[in-house]
């Protein structure tokens, strides 16, 4: 079995799609997965699987538009892909934890889509994009940024999710380090 982290966009956010974790639990435990945990409310889901991590994500979307009627994107990560996202962080050890997120997106962006994308005039904060991830450093917080998750899926046209730092550390050691 592998342990996969499943990151699910949009719940619980701005009183949108409520969802409860321990519903949220039971219903990926429903699927057949094993030792689910659930962290915090802005929907993280550490579990492992015998499934690809593309038909995890896709099942774990299923039953939540078919129990819950709610349309939400999951994305998926291994033990070891999360892992490599602590491991190759650019931002660090120069920025402070606290100002640092990751966006994680839905597959790889395109080389043009990439060669198009600028920052907004008058950010201070800083990105890079290493695989399917964009390394965020928001010196001023993450609460007034331009480069919101909104951003990334319009200008990459992808499906995308974002985490803090502290969370994604957190993820990793229930993930079993």
């Amino acid at each position: 079995m592998s342990t996969y982290i499943a990151l699910l966009r949009g719940i619980n956010v701005g009183g949108q799609k409520r969802v409860g974790m321990k519903d949220l639990q039971a219903l990926v435990a429903g699927l057949g997965h094993a030792d689910v945990t659930t962290y915090i409310q802005s929907g993280n889901i550490v579990l492992r699987s015998d499934d690809a991590p593309e038909n995890v994500a896709q099942g774990i979307e299923e039953a939540i538009a078919g129990e819950l009627g709610l349309e939400v994107k999951v994305l998926v990560r291994s033990r070891d892909e999360l892992a490599a996202v602590i491991e190759h962080n650019p931002c660090l050890p120069a920025a402070n934890p606290a100002h640092l997120h990751v966006t994680f997106l839905g597959e790889m962006p395109a080389p043009a889509a990439l060669e198009a994308l600028t920052v907004p005039a008058g950010a201070s904060e800083e990105y890079r994009i290493v695989g399917r991830e964009v390394y965020l450093h928001f010196p001023e917080g993450y609460g007034r940024t331009k480069l919101s998750n909104a951003l990334w899926e319009r200008k990459l046209r992808l499906a995308a999710t974002t985490r803090n730092w502290n969370t994604i550390v957190t993820l990793h050691r229930l993930a079993g380090d």
